[in-house]
């Protein structure tokens, strides 16, 4: 969707609300509108993320993007999952739609081919897994949202470069609730599609003089959007924090227990046309709830080597199960103020899924296909006595023919176990050194490691219709091409063990000039060192029969290792100042520079220590970002308003086909463009908000991209949510909203070959309140059953017409939730 005229009205809309500022400031002695109780709340919201000080900062008053929810704006945006929250950001486009976990969050101008690598997740300013992302992990897979959570802060660039783990691109931090004087407790039940039943609970209150205790968490079990005839999500997490006030200080521990299993979706068949353009059901399937997966493939199994026979649960999915446990001590000495935060992640987060492979065909077509692979196989061909296959028979697992036009694809059963263990801590002191002017010295240190065992392929042939029939093939010369429905072998099985060890020191200044003007001032040095020790590989066919050729060649450990290692450095800054217009308006400029450094995955795939050292073949990438922004608040309206600029230098990509290959790449990348937050609250209880963002990045530094679209990223993306509150009765009210949201058009590889076409969905819902105890909520989402593409075929290269693998949205869904306030 091409809009040239927007960033002109955006930037008009700017000039308007700045010069509105100022006449209010030459005119601040004449009398204001009492700002709603929401709206102060509003102007007053004290953000800590990405600031020195763990007193923070006002948001009005912030010198850098951050979007803050509270706990009722994050039900109201009926988030999917932990990742799905970041659809309310601006510059960011969350795809969440393979369920809980396994999501790919884009960043603008941030180029990445998939998962999340410039999106950290913290838990009260601690990074619960210092690495954003690892292949087969995203940072949003380690933490399930219920109503522990009082709100999320969402800090995009700024002054996250020299903080915490360095994050250049967006740091989403969860604030917990904490016990107070006034006890509060709460209970709520929801419902919904797939039957979906939950219990959410949640109690904090003072426990003796000075101290105070909160604890709460979920249980959900839901068949999911998509049925595949088992549990989608299955588990439960309990949280608890305690806190002991001191003499010009705080402590604050916190614990969470999460085990949760959740069934993670890719492609589904679908029809292109018109070069991607058009995109509409294959038949007999429904995209936006059918699903491959289905009971009949829930116990799959692995022939990992000869003799060596794995049982896998598909409905183990994408879980989670963990432990975090972390403290955060503020203390002020005299003079000096002090604040530690450390953090201890220990969990389980393994991938037990189906991935997609090549596009749909007939059963015909891959017969045929598949003599013509054995046919062309010399052993093959002589362990069958040199018979040439003619023809093949195809029948279902569970019995009976399979007919010669019915559509089959094939899709990888693959199972990942990944072990995850972290230990962070970050420790500030600050001193004010003269009149206003606060300089902050630290240090960060982080420890983690992952111990990993992998089985990709394993590729099952079935029928292309939603919870597919597996289907077994011989050929007539006595080739079995499919057995059990497998018909693939694991083509990749690495067992590794990595750790890695980052140690951060920064020094920042923050100097208020006068009642108006406030800069700061942040630099780094960190070094990392990482190592792995990775199982060389060797293949060979598990069961000695060369005509049982879906076992032929399959990956296993050699009973040898490698072992790689690498140390990197890199050195960050950020520079941002903040000018008040008037009491609750700004503007504000920033500068940084940031880096990422390479992950134990670039280890893997380095494969010797010569191409590990090679700065050439796997770079430290380097970001740099400028922003402009204007920010204000009152009771007509609320803007939060910046334009940016990203340029990035040298990035490693890896994308894995079907096949096993591994293919890869480095680029850089420029971006552009302009994001908005704004509301306006016309009359009394109405409120009309828009937030969104326009962008053109391109990659560079590389020929065979240079000036593409980066992948994934629509150029306008925007959300327009209206809500209207209606008071009834004494005390009670029912809260009316919806959003409308528009996503443009993308491609999906970086050589812009697959399409992604614009897409526009509805959600609605009613929040009624009865007094201050109870409440009732009814949600829905997608309402109009749009079918829009958040993802393509990410196994294949090449864009496609016809039948094709891309996974679109969920469809339409509803919530129904009723909560006890006691």
């Amino acid at each position: 969707m091409k809009n040239p005229f927007l960033p002109s009205a955006i930037a008009a809309a700017v000039l308007v609300l700045v010069n509105q500022a100022a006449a209010q400031a030459q005119t601040a002695d004449a009398p204001a509108a009492e700002p709603s109780k929401e709206v102060s709340k509003e102007i007053q919201q004290v953000v800590v993320t990405g600031v020195a000080s763990a007193r923070g900062v006002r948001k009005v008053d912030s010198a850098f993007s951050i979007t803050t929810a509270n706990e009722e704006q994050l039900k109201q945006a009926a988030p999917s999952s932990t990742a799905d929250i970041m659809k309310i950001v601006p510059g960011v486009y969350a795809e969440s739609t393979g369920g809980q976990s396994g999501a790919n969050i884009e960043v603008r101008g941030f180029p990445s081919g998939s998962d999340s690598p410039f999106v950290s997740v913290q838990m009260m300013g601690n990074p619960i897994y210092p690495p954003p992302t690892l292949s087969f992990f995203e940072g949003s897979s380690a933490f399930r949202l219920d109503d522990t959570v009082e709100r999320v802060e969402v800090l995009r660039g700024g002054p996250s470069t020299i903080w915490s783990n360095a994050q250049p691109g967006a740091t989403m931090n969860f604030i917990l609730k904490e016990g107070t004087d006034t006890p509060e407790g709460t209970v709520r039940f929801t419902t919904g599609t797939g039957s979906l039943r939950r219990v959410d609970m949640y109690y904090g209150g003072k426990i003796s003089d000075g101290w105070y205790g909160s604890v709460g968490g979920f249980y959900r079990k839901t068949d999911g959007v998509r049925d595949a005839g088992f549990p989608a999500d299955d588990g439960h997490q309990i949280t608890a924090t305690l806190t002991r006030n001191l003499d010009q200080g705080k402590l604050t521990l916190y614990a969470r227990n999460t085990d949760d299993k959740n069934a993670f979706y890719t492609g589904v068949p679908l029809i292109s046309s018109n070069g991607g353009r058009t995109i509409t059901a294959f038949p007999g399937f429904d995209p936006l709830t059918g699903t491959l997966m289905s009971g009949e493939m829930r116990n799959f199994t692995i022939e990992a080597a000869p003799g060596k026979t794995l049982t896998r649960d598909l409905g183990d999915g994408r879980g989670l199960k963990a432990t975090v446990f972390g403290a955060n001590f503020d203390q002020k000495v005299g003079d000096w103020s002090i604040s530690n935060k450390f953090n201890r992640f220990d969990g389980d987060l393994n991938t037990i899924a189906m991935f997609t492979g090549n596009n749909p065909l007939s059963m015909s077509d891959y017969i045929n296909a598949a003599i013509t692979s054995a046919n062309g196989n010399a052993a093959v061909v002589a362990a069958a006595g040199g018979q040439l296959a003619t023809s093949g028979t195809a029948t279902f697992v569970k019995g009976g023919a399979v007919a010669g036009n019915q559509q089959v694809v094939q899709a990888g059963l693959w199972a990942v176990e990944k072990q995850l263990k972290s230990f962070t801590d970050e420790l500030r002191v600050s001193k004010e050194i003269f009149k206003d002017n606060t300089l902050t010295v630290g240090g960060y240190f982080a420890d983690y490691s992952s111990h990993d065992v992998w089985y990709l392929g394993n590729s099952h042939l079935m029928t292309a219709v939603p919870q597919a029939s597996l289907i077994n093939v011989t050929l007539n010369n006595g080739v079995v091409v499919s057995k059990n429905g497998t018909d693939g072998n694991v083509f990749y099985a690495p067992v590794a063990s990595y750790d890695g060890r980052n140690t951060a020191v920064f020094v920042s200044d923050e100097w208020k000039v006068n009642d108006k003007i406030k800069v700061d001032f942040g630099m780094r040095h960190e070094q990392q060192k990482i190592s792995g020790t990775i199982s060389n590989l060797t293949s060979a066919d598990t069961d000695n029969n060369p005509l049982t050729v879906y076992n032929n060649g399959t990956s296993m450990p050699n009973g040898s290792n490698t072992y790689l290692s690498r140390k990197d450095s890199a050195n960050s800054f950020t520079i941002g100042g903040n000018y008040k217009l008037a009491r609750d308006t700004s503007v504000f400029v920033r500068a940084n520079r940031g880096h990422t450094f390479i992950s134990f995955d670039d280890l893997r795939g380095a494969g010797n220590q010569k191409d590990a050292n090679d700065s050439n073949l796997l770079p430290t990438p380097k970001i740099s970002q400028y922003e402009i922004g204007f920010k204000t608040a009152s009771q007509l309206y609320t803007a939060y308003i910046n334009a940016f600029h990203t340029q990035f230098d040298g990035i490693a990509f890896t994308q894995i086909l079907s096949n096993g290959q591994e293919l890869r790449s480095i680029s850089g990348s420029k971006g552009n463009g302009i994001e908005f937050e704004v509301a306006v609250r016309p009359i009394e209880n109405l409120q009309l908000q828009l937030t969104g963002d326009y962008q053109k990045s391109e990659y560079r530094d590389n020929p065979a991209t240079e000036g593409k679209t980066v992948q994934r990223q629509p150029k306008l993306q925007f959300r327009f949510t209206p809500t209207y509150r209606i008071p009834f009765g004494d005390g009670n009210a029912a809260k009316l909203y919806a959003t409308y949201t528009s996503i443009g058009e993308r491609w999906a590889d970086q050589a812009n070959q697959q399409y992604l076409p614009s897409y526009r969905t509805i959600d609605a819902g009613v929040l009624f309140s009865f007094g201050d105890k109870i409440e009732l909520r009814l949600a829905g989402t997608n309402l109009n059953n749009e079918l829009g593409l958040t993802e393509g075929n990410s196994r294949l290269t090449t864009g496609n017409v016809g039948p094709i693998n891309a996974r679109p949205l969920f469809g339409r869904t509803w919530e129904a939730s009723l909560l006890y306030r006691f």
